[in-house]
């Protein structure tokens, strides 16, 4: 290895640093995991329902039910609209494949659907894709920021179907139509360690403001009863733990300065992107307050530039590599390559950048250099 390779690896910009949250938290945390460990309660209790509390408040619905991921989550939305075996249920195509795969999990049918130029679900061919076995439209907000829920809510109506969100990549976004996760009639969120509100492994939470929603998506989470060793109907084991809810409360009243900190940082990146030749920097919908969960610029030529940025020392990601039509796990539906276009002509070209509410100025000089050196 050159000088020059040792000194870029030993001075590597990371893409994600939660070393940096957990310090800030740990005085707060780490005595109150010791009384866990004391009493033994785990599962359930105070710390559960004292988030749960305190997170719907923060998105300002009635109701939120911690589960175990964002998988589950979305699982558990959907059932609670409704959604059963042979159901219709549409997707963007470019989202995480758990998306899809919660519906999957029921016996639904996702119908995936293009994204529009912020990479967004597009509501025109939300309409499109309609048949009378459609239940549901997923609006995921994608990298921080909020699908338009204002027009889907026009197409939902007409068309008698529920809005289930995906928020789990935008906690504290907001639109003009509100907040992330009080925009349909319920949401599913994860707290996924690398979410801007993020646990110390998987868990998730369902949000809405529908009483009896909510008290099934907790009857269901637990077995399928409301109360121990009754069980209504077959259902799952998916609780949110007491040792996550303690670090999700602490991080929690913290997440508005981060989410400062992020925007600073990607205004920063906007800055030192600007009139870069060869780099298609983000950019939001009008009314979006976007919260950054992800800085993703366009680039041609998108995996030479990627390698060579990691070799400068500076670290990357995509998100996602291959709209969900195109990979093995949903080949059997039938879509064709060619048939969503803006997906997949934005797959070949998307950078997720570093982007973190500890990273530094000189951090995000470093990657912009990087990124100019590899495009030119």
């Amino acid at each position: 290895m050159s000088t020059d390779e040792m000194t870029a690896v030993s001075t590597r910009v990371p893409f994600l640093n939660l070393a940096a949250q957990q310090a800030e938290v740990s005085d707060e945390v780490l005595p109150r995991w010791r009384e866990l460990f004391e009493t033994a309660q785990f599962v359930g209790g105070s710390e559960v329902s004292s988030f749960e509390a305190e997170y719907a408040r923060y998105i300002g619905v009635e109701h939120c039910v911690g589960v175990a991921n964002g998988t589950d989550a979305l699982e558990l939305a959907y059932r609670a609209v409704g959604v059963g075996p042979g159901d219709e249920v549409i997707i963007p195509v470019n989202t995480f494949v758990a998306t899809a795969e919660a519906a999957t999990r029921i016996g639904a049918v996702p119908v995936f659907v293009d994204c529009d130029e912020h990479l967004l679900l597009d509501v025109d061919a939300v309409e499109a894709a309609i048949t009378a076995r459609t239940r549901a439209i997923v609006p995921v907000h994608l990298y921080g920021q909020v699908a338009d829920v204002a027009a889907l809510r026009v197409v939902a109506r007409r068309h008698d179907l529920a809005i289930v969100e995906d928020a789990a990549q935008a906690q504290g976004a907001s639109s003009q139509a509100g907040r992330a996760g009080a925009l349909g009639r319920a949401a599913a969120t994860s707290f996924y360690p690398s979410k801007n509100l993020g646990a110390a492994g998987d868990a998730g939470a369902v949000l809405t403001d529908d009483p009896e929603l909510a008290a099934y998506v907790r009857s269901f989470a637990a077995h399928g009863g409301a109360s121990r060793y009754v069980h209504d109907v077959p259902g799952m084991n998916s609780r949110l733990d007491a040792v996550q809810a303690v670090l999700l409360r602490a991080k929690l009243l913290r997440l508005d300065a981060w989410t400062a900190a992020r925007t600073e940082a990607a205004g920063r990146y906007g800055r030192l992107l600007s009139g870069m030749s060869g780099v298609q920097a983000p950019t939001s919908l009008p009314g979006n307050d976007d919260v950054w969960h992800l800085y993703v610029v366009q680039v041609d030529d998108r995996d030479r530039v990627s390698a060579e940025m990691d070799a400068a020392g500076v670290d990357n990601v995509i998100h996602y590599p291959h709209p969900l039509h195109l990979t093995p796990a949903y080949a059997p539906l039938g879509y064709r390559r060619g048939q969503f276009p803006v997906a997949e002509a934005a797959a070949k070209r998307i950078l997720s950048l570093p982007l973190y509410p500890h990273i530094t100025a000189p951090q995000q000089e470093r990657v912009a250099e990087a990124l100019h050196e590899a495009v030119r």
